[in-house]
């Protein structure tokens, strides 16, 4: 596959492991790149995607606290665009109302768009940030509405932050780690894994090609054993 191809076109599980693989490569490269506080995002990342899924789990019933709402939020910002209006507006949410909401909010699942409504109606969460909650806490169910993954798939641009086009841009990020785990022998796909590699892909795309480059021409073992039985040149022409 070239890599200036749509990763979401491809239906190789053996690629889709490889960039996989990779993001926290491309995590790297975003916390490095102009504009950014060197640094920043790596640990904010890690948090999101390793600390924060345990301490939700670890709950009898899941729920977000205040700092960790805030935390999310700054994650987001700093992942993605900037906006410092947002991470001062979510901040006078009442602690109390945050765990309320947000505990209702993973009742309703897996009805997603009642638990983005639900989550809306706390003070500067849209859909997107509403996803990157229930992303962290339901992976199996929802995917974050990064722009560089719903930019990614095909006819969804340009992004729309509405609870309509989140509803299509999860159906078709669902769609995806279904397929994969019809043609993956570990079938572990989940709408956020399959939302992180698009991430990484696009923005990999942006920072560093190459690595784009790299990663198209490795071969997975199944597919070096299936490379070995192809007739060589020599012997096509026999």
């Amino acid at each position: 596959m070239s890599e200036d191809r749509l990763l979401f076109s491809c239906e190789d599980p053996a690629l889709w492991r490889r960039i996989y693989k990779s993001y926290w490569r491309v995590v790297e490269l975003k916390s490095m790149a102009k504009g950014k506080k060197p640094g920043k995002l790596l640990p904010l990342d890690k948090w999101y995607q390793d600390e924060l899924p345990k301490a939700i789990a670890s709950r009898p019933q899941r729920f977000l606290t205040h700092p960790e709402l805030l935390k999310v939020m700054e994650w987001k910002l700093t992942r993605g665009k900037f906006r410092p209006r947002l991470q001062q507006l979510v901040a006078t949410n009442p602690s109390e109302t945050v765990e309320k909401c947000t505990k209702k909010a993973f009742s309703l699942l897996p009805d997603i768009q009642a638990a983005i409504t639900e989550l809306s109606s706390l003070k500067a969460l849209g859909p997107a940030t509403a996803s990157a909650v229930l992303a962290a806490g339901s992976p199996e169910l929802a995917a974050f509405m990064a722009d560089e993954a719903v930019e990614s798939i095909p006819y969804l641009k340009p992004v729309q932050y509405t609870a309509k086009h989140y509803s299509l841009y999860l159906q078709r990020v669902v769609e995806r780690s279904c397929s994969l785990n019809e043609a993956d022998s570990e079938k572990n796909w989940t709408p956020h894994k399959v939302e992180l590699c698009l991430w990484a892909w696009a923005v990999a795309g942006q920072l560093q090609p190459s690595l784009l480059q790299e990663l198209c021409k490795e071969e997975s073992p199944e597919e070096a054993v299936e490379s070995s039985r192809r007739p060589t040149k020599r012997q096509r022409t026999n």
